[in-house]
């Protein structure tokens, strides 16, 4: 998983809290409770729809936090500290949200699950979820108070608060792209008027294969647009490899395959069956990598854990409100309820109490290992760098070595959905770990009380885990997941929960085409190797492995539409630079913050109309509502309308920085 989450960068932070620790606002009030709940089922709903579709999520912070200023402005008392509390549950169902597209998914599309059962998907989300605060609580002590670690979307969250001023102006950027995100889809999806994509390949003397696929989304755009160019041309090049590298190098040695001859046809079709698995090599090379390359952050995070853990967390008495966390004591009940339901659902698939004990401790050992190493990394580099996937897959890898030497592989079945599930309670906590300490921080920076933001994280968490499982069901039956059907052809690639199930599989004898996972391993061994270079010449441009694993994993009109945003951000930024003649970075900020929320509207307009797509085809019949049999234009009307979007975005932009200088 490749989560991304924008990052307005602050150079320092102020010493003291923005609200005196003797000062006592509310916080934790009925209001904030509610609020932060409700954001919280939509932007995990949102974010969920998303990740099956693109594999990308984004963050929730900065747009909860304008929508919460936005609403509490119409009563009469609120305060930025009950403000930072709604966007602290908000974020954190969407963190949830990742975590368990990325792992469940996969007990689908291998057929162990026919649907996703409510209440195991439930508390798998709310156990590992819950357990991610928990394990991070003793941690922002350690490194948010003492080793004062930057945390950078942190900062940018406080910032938007403290300008909570403008939060009415600035709504706006997000209504608008979400607007425009929901009728795009709608006349796409609904109404017929154009394709949701532009291909065009060809089979040139049947020898050179060529191709060109662009997902017609904005919400793919305006993702490419917030992680940046440096991404998402990294996740482009992992396309790229794919289509137009091993797919006409298969072609030109092993042959098109029997029977197929229409060229858009024959590309997928390969794509499906072999050369996808090139990014499972490079996935799990690359999840590898990322627990050596961490090794010294492994070591610093576990030592500050434990040792936070024996100093606790301390109690309320004689401690100023800012330094107020959950008691130790109430940490470490937590963890060993939580344990319980974890052990039954796990002992149902094991079906032997010895090896689900040695599994449920594995879980929590790791579980506790990599949410502390995700709080560390949030804070060095920020959640948009945290290999959440890669310590996702080395966790479902090393659980389906351990299961198949301790279980056999008699039951394949059984044994790769148990690793999977191991897996997810991991994801779902390193997730929300990161997530978790980011949040923190802004209250750490803001001056809000810590057991009350560490509520409401609980608040955010388990209103996102009871409303993922219908969410879920809903795509399910309305668009399918994995692999396109001819009765769904415009099924939710899910790419990480695909992987997951790839490797889980795999172990137990599930059929892998393995020379494309070792080509793919090869591949993934090369670019950490220029990578390992870049660093050393100190280049502000890398390339993170895990960026383009999940390249080589996505359809490649995925990866185009998110390249197009990266470029669509560098030119804004280019423009600001050149622009820029009194060196005054206010403007580049407002600017910059407008084009963050219209980009995020886009996302989740697009993404809550999908969610309601799917529940209207599977209550009734969307067909009727069809302007048009055939799209119009052959997908060159799509391309113009995608065309005026971006055009839209960036003048929206441009006109905002010029404005802001007057």
């Amino acid at each position: 998983m490749i989560e991304e989450k924008p990052v307005l960068e602050k150079t320092s932070e102020p010493e003291q809290p923005y609200i005196s620790p003797q000062t006592k606002l509310p916080e934790l009030t009925i209001k904030a409770v509610l609020l932060g709940a409700g954001l919280s089922v939509i932007l995990s709903a949102a974010n969920a729809y998303f990740g099956l579709f693109a594999g990308l999520t984004v963050s929730a912070s900065i747009p909860a936090a304008v929508i919460s200023m936005a609403i509490l402005r119409l009563f009469r008392n609120s305060n930025i500290l009950e403000n930072n509390l709604v966007q602290t549950a908000a974020s954190a169902g969407e963190s949830l949200a990742a975590g368990v597209i990325f792992t469940i998914p996969a007990l689908v599309i291998m057929g162990y699950w026919d649907e996703f059962n409510y209440w195991e998907t439930t508390l798998i989300a709310l156990t590992g979820g819950i357990l991610g605060i928990l394990f991070t609580i003793p941690l922002r002590n350690a490194l948010i108070v003492k080793e004062k670690l930057k945390f950078p979307e942190g900062l940018a969250t406080a910032e938007v608060l403290k300008t909570g001023e403008a939060g009415g102006k600035s709504i706006k950027f997000l209504l608008w792209g979400g607007l425009v995100g929901g009728l795009f889809k709608i006349s796409e999806a609904v109404l017929n008027i154009w394709e949701g994509t532009f291909e065009k390949a060809a089979f040139l003397n049947q020898k050179v294969y060529l191709y060109l696929g662009l997902n017609l989304s904005p919400a793919l755009v305006a993702v490419g647009y917030i992680v940046g160019l440096n991404i998402a041309f990294l996740v482009f090049l992992g396309g790229a490899i794919s289509w137009y590298v091993a797919i006409p190098t298969y072609i030109a040695t092993v042959g098109p395959p029997a029977g197929v001859t229409d060229p858009e046809t024959m590309g997928i079709a390969i794509w499906s069956s072999q050369i996808r698995y090139l990014g499972v090599g490079a996935m799990v090379v690359g999840g590898l990598w990322a627990l050596v390359n961490l090794r010294n952050s492994l070591s610093t995070a576990f030592t500050s854990g434990i040792e936070a853990f024996k100093a606790g967390s301390g109690q309320f008495k004689n401690r100023l409100r800012t330094e107020m966390d959950t008691p130790m004591s109430w940490v470490l009940i937590g963890i060993g309820v939580l344990v319980v339901p974890i052990f039954i659902i796990y002992l149902r698939e094991i079906q032997q109490v010895t090896i689900t004990a040695l599994m449920a401790v594995i879980m929590v050992i790791a579980g506790f290992l990599f949410s502390a190493v995700a709080g560390y990394m949030a804070g060095l580099v920020g959640s948009s760098n945290n290999p959440i996937s890669g310590v996702t897959i080395a966790t479902i890898l090393a659980s389906a070595l351990l299961l198949a030497a301790l279980m056999g592989t008699a039951d394949p079945g059984r044994g790769a959905a148990a690793a999977i599930l191991i897996g997810a309670v991991v994801c779902c906590a390193a997730a929300i770990a990161g997530d978790n300490m980011q949040d923190l921080k802004a209250g750490y920076i803001l001056g809000a009380t810590p057991y009350k933001q560490q509520i409401m994280q609980v608040v955010g968490v388990t209103a996102g885990a009871f409303a993922i499982a219908p969410v879920l069901n809903y795509l399910l039956i309305g668009y399918g997941m994995g692999a396109p059907t001819e009765a769904q052809p415009d099924a939710l690639a899910a790419p990480q929960a695909t992987l997951m199930q790839s490797v889980a599989v795999g172990i137990f004898g599930g059929g892998l085409p393995w020379n494309m996972v070792t080509i793919g391993a090869l591949i993934a061994v090369l670019i950490i190797a220029i990578d390992v270079f870049l660093e050393k010449q100190q280049s502000n441009f890398r390339m993170p492995i895990l960026a383009v694993a999940v390249g080589l994993y996505l359809p490649l009109e995925l990866d185009t539409s998110i390249f197009i945003g990266g470029l669509l951000a560098w030119a804004v930024q280019r423009y600001f630079k050149i622009n820029n003649k009194f060196e005054n970075t206010q403007s580049a900020d407002i600017a910059g913050k407008a084009g963050l929320l219209l980009a995020s509207g886009l996302i989740t307009g697009e993404a809550l109309m999908g969610i309601l797509i799917a529940v209207g085809i599977v209550v009734s019949d969307l067909g009727q509502l069809q302007l048009f049999e055939e799209p119009i234009g052959e997908g060159y009307l799509g391309l113009a309308m995608l065309g005026l979007v971006i055009f839209g975005v960036y003048r929206t932009i441009i006109r905002t920085y010029q404005r802001s200088q007057k």
